[in-house]
C-alpha cells in the first residue's frame, strides 16, 4: 500500500510538472499570436506522421537488437520479438509512471525468457550510459554547428538555475546543489553499511552485482561492431525523424539537419524531465527554433505535433505489443513442444 502511494505521488509530481509546462508554454504565446499557432496546426502536413512512425519504429527495433547483444556475453539468447515487445511495453509504462518501464521490461523478459532480473538491470545501465554519451556528443555537434544558438540557449538555462535576481552567479544555489549531492552519497554509504542485514539492502546489493556484471559485459561483447552500428543507427533515426517532423509545419519546412540536431539535443532533456516529455519536449524544441528565427507560436506548434507523433506511436504499438506478447509466447511454447515430441 505504501509503495502504491509513493508511486502515485511520484507520478503526480512529474505529471504536475508536465501539465505546468504545457500551461506555462502556452502563456509564452502572445494573445495576438494565437491565430498563428492555431494556423500552424491546421495547415500541418499530417501525412508526414507516417514516415515519422516508420523511422521511430525502426529506431525501437534497433534498440531491441542492441539490448539483445548486451545479453549474449552472459549466455542468454532471447527472442528478438520478445525483446521488442518488452521495450515497447516499457515505453508505454513510462507514460504512466516514469522509470517504471525499465523495471517492467526486465520483469517481462525474466518471465518469458528466464533471464534473471538483476542481470538485465545491468544491461539497461549500459544502455543508458551509451545513450548519455550519445546525447552529450549531439550537444557537442550542435554546439559546433550552431554555436550562437546552442551557446546562447545553454547559457540562458544555466542562468535560470544558478543565478539570483540580480543576474549574478548565486553561490548559495551552487552550494545547495553540491551539498545535496554529497549528502545523498554519504547517506547511501551509511545505509548500506549499517543496515546490511535488511532484505531491501540485500536485494539492492544483488541488483548492483548484476549492474557490475552488465557493465563488464561490454568488454566481452561478441558483436561489438553491430552494437556500435545499432547505437549510431538509433540516434541517426532520431535526427532524421526530427528533421522530417520539421517539414510538417509552415515556417519550419526550410530548416536543415543542423537545426534538427540542436532541437533533438534539447528536446531530449524534455523527455527526461516529464512523463513522455509532456509539455517539456515541445517547449524546449520551440525555444531552440526560436533561436533560429522561428516565431515561438510556430515552433511550439511544431514541437507539439512532434511530441504527439511520438506519444501516439508508443500508445498504439505499446498496446499492440501488450496484446501480442502472451499470444506469441503461447504459440512459441506449442511449437517447441511439438518439436520435442517429434
Amino acid at each position: 500500500m505504501k509503495k502504491k502511494i509513493t508511486n502515485a505521488l511520484k507520478y503526480s509530481l512529474f505529471l504536475g510538472i508536465g501539465v505546468f509546462l504545457v500551461w506555462w508554454s502556452l502563456q509564452q504565446i502572445p494573445p495576438d499570436k494565437w491565430d498563428e499557432f492555431k494556423l500552424s496546426l491546421r495547415t500541418a502536413k499530417f501525412a508526414l506522421l507516417i514516415p515519422v512512425f516508420v523511422i521511430l519504429s525502426s529506431s525501437h527495433v534497433l534498440r531491441s537488437i542492441r539490448w539483445k547483444i548486451l545479453m549474449q556475453p552472459m549466455g542468454y539468447q532471447p527472442s528478438t520479438v520478445n525483446v521488442f515487445f518488452a521495450v515497447m511495453i516499457g515505453y508505454l509504462t513510462n507514460l504512466a509512471i516514469p522509470r517504471l518501464g525499465e523495471v517492467i521490461r526486465c520483469t517481462l523478459l525474466t518471465r518469458y525468457e528466464k533471464i534473471p532480473t538483476e542481470k538485465l538491470v545491468g544491461t539497461i545501465v549500459v544502455e543508458r550510459a551509451f545513450d548519455v554519451i550519445c546525447l552529450m556528443l549531439f550537444f557537442v555537434i550542435a554546439f559546433a554547428s550552431q554555436y550562437q544558438v546552442v551557446g546562447e540557449y545553454g547559457r540562458e538555462l544555466l542562468m535560470v538555475i544558478f543565478t539570483n535576481k540580480t543576474g549574478s552567479i548565486s553561490i548559495t544555489k551552487v552550494a545547495i546543489v553540491a551539498i545535496v549531492l554529497i549528502a545523498i552519497i554519504i547517506a547511501i554509504k551509511v545505509w548500506f553499511n549499517q543496515f546490511a542485514h535488511l532484505n531491501i539492502v540485500i536485494a539492492l546489493k544483488k541488483i548492483l552485482r548484476g549492474v557490475v556484471e552488465g557493465l563488464a559485459s561490454i568488454k566481452n561483447l561478441q558483436q561489438k561492431g553491430k552494437f556500435l552500428w545499432c547505437t549510431v543507427g538509433i540516434w541517426t533515426l532520431y535526427v532524421v525523424g526530427t528533421w522530417v517532423g520539421l517539414q510538417a509545419t509552415q515556417g519550419t519546412e526550410h530548416l536543415g539537419i543542423a537545426v534538427a540536431i540542436s532541437g533533438l539535443a534539447f528536446a531530449s532533456l524534455g523527455m527526461i524531465a516529464t512523463p513522455g516529455g509532456i509539455g517539456a519536449y515541445a517547449f524546449f524544441l520551440a525555444k531552440v527554433l526560436e533561436k533560429n528565427d522561428i516565431p515561438y507560436p510556430i515552433g511550439y506548434a511544431n514541437g507539439t505535433l512532434q511530441w504527439f507523433a511520438q506519444f501516439l506511436l508508443i500508445v498504439i504499438v505499446g498496446f499492440i505489443c501488450l496484446g501480442l506478447l502472451p499470444w506469441y509466447n503461447k504459440k512459441k511454447e506449442l511449437l517447441t513442444n511439438n518439436e520435442t515430441l517429434k
